[in-house]
């Protein structure tokens, strides 16, 4: 259910992926020597998995978490379809692409980045070929291996990515999928300096946790604790508008889609009608959603991805209580 989920979720985001310049270069070795890659191995322990990289490999601009996702979605195929063990070779290199790969009747020219994954397994037939992509479309036994959206979310992702995928199998004689992604000049990103956890501690101030799962409010309640903050949760907007009559409280933290009863934006009136100068952080998977966005016009929010690190939480709790900028909210979606 978890791996169903994942992929779920990797899918729905699709079209709203942050484009940063990564490197396929740093994806392929982080993830070899990844605990994901451990568990592969423990699973299939006569696979051996091989790399050839080439130096001074071009970036891309990209989704680091959605092509990593898809590199793995391909090992981890490589992997199952070679019962008996075998090899996966992977290999990159810059490209310059002037005519078309198969399954494309034309590609734009240009330099490129390629990503090939090539397994000894059992191959895909011609049947299958041109159903592979196809969400839950799967050979596998669900519950066993894979969610059946593997390879959609592998096309969903170069997709987005303006790349092109080309599939070099015959049954028996193993698969090579090679990616193309159009390559950048633009150099990479230094990377941010991870915050000292001491920078964003509180220092007992109460929090409100308000959200309809208890399996999240218990989450979020647990690292705010360890951030040293005195938390009280309420599983409703309902309830934290009853509470928040009788009590006070330093910050809320809100969930926006709450189901039955008042939403995150409802709550966020009724709360602010007879406390105008609370504070908030609002706590949402939907960025997309009308009542986000007229929460965001409403309170003037500032707005940061979910899922959030406990850095992340720490930092913006920590920013909306100092009211840095004047900001008495601060977003995380």
């Amino acid at each position: 259910m978890a791996a169903v989920v994942q992929d779920l979720l990797t899918m729905a985001r699709r079209g709203i992926a942050v484009h940063d310049i990564v490197n396929i270069n740093t994806i392929v070795t982080n993830q070899l020597n990844s605990p994901e890659i451990q568990q592969l191995q423990k699973f299939h322990p006569l696979v051996k998995l091989h790399s050839t990289l080439q130096d001074s490999l071009l970036n891309v601009r990209g989704s680091e978490p959605h092509l990593t996702k898809t590199f793995m979605n391909l090992v981890n195929n490589g992997a199952e379809a070679m019962i008996d063990g075998g090899n996966i070779n992977i290999s990159t290199r810059n490209i310059y692409v002037d005519k078309p790969i198969r399954g494309y009747e034309t590609v734009t020219k240009g330099d490129y980045v390629s990503i090939s994954i090539t397994d000894e397994g059992s191959g895909i037939t011609k049947e299958e070929l041109p159903r592979i992509f196809e969400p839950f479309y799967t050979k596998k036994k669900m519950g066993r291996s894979g969610s059946g959206l593997g390879m959609a979310v592998v096309w969903g992702t170069v997709k987005d990515h303006n790349g092109y995928i080309d599939i070099l199998s015959s049954e028996g004689n193993g698969t090579t999928f090679t990616l193309y992604f159009p390559a950048t000049s633009e150099p990479l990103k230094e990377k941010v300096q991870t915050i000292s956890i001491e920078k964003y501690q509180g220092s007992k101030e109460s929090i409100l946790v308000v959200d309809d799962s208890e399996s999240q409010r218990e989450i979020v309640k647990n690292i705010l604790e360890k951030l040293n903050y005195n938390v009280t949760s309420a599983r409703s907007g309902e309830e934290a508008v009853q509470y928040l009559k009788s009590h006070d409280v330093h910050l809320i933290v809100l969930d926006m889609i709450m189901d039955p009863g008042i939403d995150g934006l409802e709550t966020y009136r009724q709360i602010t009608a007879f406390k105008p100068d609370q504070y908030f952080v609002i706590a949402s998977g939907y960025s997309k959603n009308k009542r986000m966005q007229d929460l965001r016009e409403l309170s003037g929010c500032l707005y940061i991805n979910k899922p959030y690190s406990i850095e992340q939480i720490g930092v913006a709790i920590q920013t909306t209580l100092n009211n840095v900028d004047t900001k008495k909210c601060h977003l995380l979606s």
